[in-house]
């Protein structure tokens, strides 16, 4: 490839030398990791939660490591439709002995996301994989020398299960020492002051948070009073963008009916307050809405399209590292969703309510 004259611009200042620096110093030190067997998309999982590495760098990385220096073969399918239930693919990878496997997805949420096929937590985190989005398949077998038939045969089996069908795994995949093996984490120990190993990854890194996750589980939440009384409102603070270098995770979707006559403005006013309260509590949060399939960008087209009557469901989910306030989440916005919204619009103009 012909140089550039613009090639080396980017270390021209010392902002983008040690950006670059801390780049490939970060992909040099995974060489260590993929000597020993462990899945790229498993450590990369962790670097995002410890934030030693930012979300922007998983792609660059993989076609550094798999591609250009370790030989993997590649493979991309766009979804022709919604994927959801993972089990047939989950349980067939964990028997792939032969070949390691990691897939790219852009979620439409999440990012850019990297999945071991045979680790169920990955699985757990990314919940869908939506029609039309692009899932690019890496196969190989780490440091060693790629056999390309048994390569082949992984990405044509990760198509085949991805497009939704249920066929068994071909025998060539089956049979090697490529075995599932979590990634070794050094962690400090409080109480010791030793640097301890544990194979044994807690899931919560992985796991989505569940409204029964939720910090207190609502549980002593008394004062809400099934969430009738009028919140209290605070002054409005100050916003801050929400984390991108993360891990960021997202919930289940869950479900609010509308019990109102017609989902109108006002209910749109109060879902709006509700939102707005819950990203100034969680910065680092963001709420997806989402009717008849297709998410909700702009929530006032809920009240303009007319369409939500009583008796429909409009549904959300939360997106973020550290997801708490899920089921208080719901529980105001089905009280938003009912006759009931007024108590969301007593407050003085130009303040946030504290709910959460």
């Amino acid at each position: 490839m012909a140089e550039s004259q613009h090639d080396f611009e980017r270390f021209f200042d010392r902002d983008g030398f040690n950006r670059s620096l801390g780049h490939f110093q970060a992909v040099t030190s995974l060489l260590g990791d993929f000597d020993e067997e462990f899945n790229l998309a498993d450590v990369l999982n962790v670097l995002l939660s410890d934030k030693e590495i930012e979300q922007k760098q998983l792609g660059p990385i993989l076609s550094a490591l798999l591609v250009d220096k370790f030989g993997y073969l590649t493979g991309s399918y766009n979804m022709e439709a919604t994927l959801e239930d993972f089990e047939h693919f989950r349980n067939e990878a964990a028997t792939w002995n032969g070949v390691d496997v990691v897939l790219a997805y852009h979620h439409p949420e999440l990012g850019f996301t990297v999945i071991n096929p045979k680790n169920p937590n990955h699985w757990e985190s990314t919940q869908s994989i939506r029609k039309n989005e692009l899932i690019t398949i890496y196969a190989g077998s780490f440091a060693e020398e790629p056999d390309a038939s048994v390569a082949e045969k992984a990405i044509a089996t990760c198509i085949r299960f991805l497009s939704g069908k249920t066929a068994k795994s071909p025998a060539a995949l089956l049979q090697g020492d490529f075995t599932f093996n979590p990634y070794e984490v050094e962690e400090d120990d409080e109480e010791e002051g030793e640097i301890q190993t544990s194979r044994d990854r807690p899931a919560s890194r992985h796991e989505p948070i569940r409204a029964s996750d939720s910090d207190e589980n609502d549980e002593d939440e008394a004062d809400d009073r099934d969430g009738r009384d009028a919140p209290a409102a605070a002054p409005k603070p100050a916003l801050s963008p929400p984390a991108d270098s993360g891990n960021r995770r997202m919930t289940p979707m869950y479900s609010v009916p509308v019990s109102n006559e017609l989902f109108h403005n006002g209910n749109v006013e109060a879902w709006k307050k509700i939102i707005q309260s819950f990203h100034v509590k969680y910065p680092g949060c963001e709420v997806l809405v989402f009717y008849e399939g297709e998410r909700i960008h702009d929530i006032n087209t809920l009240f303009k399209w007319g369409k939500v009557k009583h008796g429909s469901t409009i549904v959300f989910a939360v997106v973020g590292e550290e997801i708490k306030d899920v089921a208080k989440l719901q529980r105001y916005f089905r009280q938003g969703a009912s006759s009931q919204f007024e108590a969301f619009l007593r407050a003085p103009v130009n303040t946030v309510l504290n709910l959460f």
